[in-house]
């Protein structure tokens, strides 16, 4: 069965998501950037969700972690929850 692991980072505007990814892509660090901005409680541990299958987050979540570029930064991606930020570090198909 698929599985995944990734960081994520929440805010409440798109505003926000845009920046901060504007500054991780500029160099800052991710989980750094988590721990001090991200919504999120697990933004303590620098946005780490741990490792999860598909159907465990919401369909948004989902689609970006089981389709997109492992190591990279997507979003703003739009959720119930506010704007995320998705760093996807493993993935098992």
């Amino acid at each position: 069965m698929a599985s995944a692991k990734a960081c994520h980072i929440l805010t409440d505007s798109k505003d926000k998501c845009d920046d901060l990814k504007k500054q991780i892509e500029e160099g800052a660090d991710f989980e750094e950037m988590a721990k001090t901005h991200s919504l999120c409680p697990s933004g303590n541990k620098g946005g780490d969700l741990g490792e999860f299958s598909p159907g465990a987050m919401v369909p948004e979540f989902d689609k970006v972690v089981f389709s997109e570029e492992v190591g990279a930064v997507h979003g703003p991606i739009k959720t119930q929850f506010g704007y995320h930020l998705i760093k996807i570090t493993s993935r098992t198909d």
